[in-house]
């Protein structure tokens, strides 16, 4: 049997009979302006069974020749088959760790907890799957001819970091927008380290998606936010390495935070497409966690009394100020995917308050872990739904921890300094000082576990 030609296109997402090349500067349906997805050529996937199809992943996984070692690129041809591979900008994206939290298991009355730490990678979050594909898609273009002058995006810290990095080692300029005053100093100087033009306008994020978007109808500058479906291909295969992990196997749960949504869309596309290949035998189901200060999503699906789906409105609302600030958004973009993938999961949408997401983030921190903002707001959920009884001991639970930590030191020190604004730090544990002898050493260690 010939080996079968893999290929991927644009798509309506919405269901119009429009199609585009790749390799097309284009973010939306020119009939319905609804958004676009990737759409692969399943009956060509098929041709190779899914067993041989496992092999080819595990084979390449970590240890596959450049660039096929990235966690992303490993499953080219499940993401952009036609690429060139000499037209691949990686940064060795993914292969993120999958850690076992036994002791904040045991506390919420679980007992199978796993956090996929996202952060473990490149620029220090989960956007480098996505931007990977992006920034490659773009150097494939620029190699036909395509006059790309820049690729921008609107951000709230993260996306800003992974373009900034993968534009500069592709020789791409960037640009950048960030609202003032609202992201971490680690993410502020993450894209001036790397060189792009960084932008920082008096609004918030959905000020700056504004006109970012206004700004991409100018064909040499190319829109890099998760509007852009080149993204969600390479973020779908975070699903794909979850599987893997786990020996191809879905976890009961999958509780991940949700700003502008196309995580959540990834995620479900990702195990839709190993089902559908055989891969995996069932589905997860899909928790989506918003902040309560920013939680257009929660709001709509809880109004409509009904199950999340399509048929959701999801009105924008005025997003406040949060501690996880890479979801402070109100008028998420990719809301229409996130609800078709929460209806092909079975999904739930909950939100975490300030207090609850802080505690959350300091609870797994002491089992080991040593979560970000939003990553908390993921536990927070699964906290609230662990004390439902929706989840339940003996199920699985993955929860997506989508960027590192040390990237928000400021929200670590306030936690523990109890400096935060509106939490009241109930795991604040602070440093102790002492004299520099043994007596009063060992004077401390004993007003904290007892004499031995």
């Amino acid at each position: 049997m010939p080996t079968p030609t893999f290929s991927a296109r644009f798509r309506c997402a919405d269901g119009c009979d429009f199609h585009a090349p790749l390799t097309e500067v284009v973010y939306r349906c020119a009939r319905c302006g609804g958004l676009l997805e990737v759409e692969h050529d399943l009956d060509a996937l098929k041709q190779r069974p899914a067993e041989a199809w496992k092999a080819l992943f595990e084979a390449r996984f970590r240890g596959g020749a450049w660039p096929l070692g990235s966690g992303v690129w490993g499953k080219k041809e499940w993401v952009y088959p036609q690429l060139a591979e000499e037209n691949v900008v990686s940064m060795y994206e993914g292969g993120s760790p999958l850690l076992r939290l036994d002791r904040y298991a045991a506390e919420l009355g679980l007992d199978d907890v796993w956090l996929k730490e996202c952060g473990v990678t490149h620029t220090g979050s989960f956007k480098d799957l996505g931007m990977t594909v992006l920034v490659s898609a773009v150097k494939e273009m620029r190699a036909r001819g395509k006059a790309i002058r820049a690729v921008a995006c609107a951000s709230t810290g993260d996306t800003s970091a992974a373009l900034a990095a993968y534009c500069a080692a592709a020789g791409i300029p960037s640009v950048v927008l960030l609202p003032r005053g609202k992201v971490s100093t680690a993410q502020l100087v993450q894209p001036i380290a790397n060189g792009a033009l960084v932008l920082e306008l008096d609004t918030d994020f959905d000020g700056c998606m504004k006109v970012v978007q206004e700004l991409s109808q100018t064909p040499d500058i190319y829109l890099a936010n998760s509007m852009n479906s080149l993204r969600i291909e390479g973020q779908k295969t975070l699903s794909l390495e979850l599987a893997q992990q786990l020996g191809w196997r879905s976890p009961d749960w999958i509780v991940i935070p949700g700003g502008n949504l196309g995580n959540a869309s990834a995620v479900g596309k990702g195990f839709a497409m190993m089902k559908e290949l055989g891969l995996v035998e069932r589905l997860p189901r899909l928790v989506v966690a918003q902040a309560e200060h920013a939680n257009p999503l929660y709001l709509a699906v809880t109004a409509a009394g009904r199950k999340p789906g399509p048929e959701v409105e999801v009105v924008p609302v005025q997003a406040r100020k949060t501690l996880a600030s890479a979801i402070q958004i109100g008028a998420p973009v990719s809301a229409k995917r996130a609800l078709r993938a929460l209806a092909a999961l079975d999904g739930l949408v909950e939100q975490a308050s300030e207090q609850e997401l802080a505690d959350a983030a300091a609870r797994a921190d002491r089992a080991g872990a040593f979560a970000c903002p939003h990553t908390g707001v993921a536990l927070a959920v699964l906290e609230k739904l662990a004390a439902r009884g929706t989840i339940r001991r003996g199920e699985r639970v993955v929860v997506i921890s989508t960027a590192h930590g040390l990237k928000f030191s400021e929200f670590k020190v306030g936690y523990h300094e109890g400096t935060l604004e509106g939490v009241a730090p109930r795991l604040a544990n602070r440093s102790v000082r002492v004299a520099p002898t043994l007596a009063g050493v060992e004077d401390a260690i004993a007003a904290r576990f007892g004499r031995g």
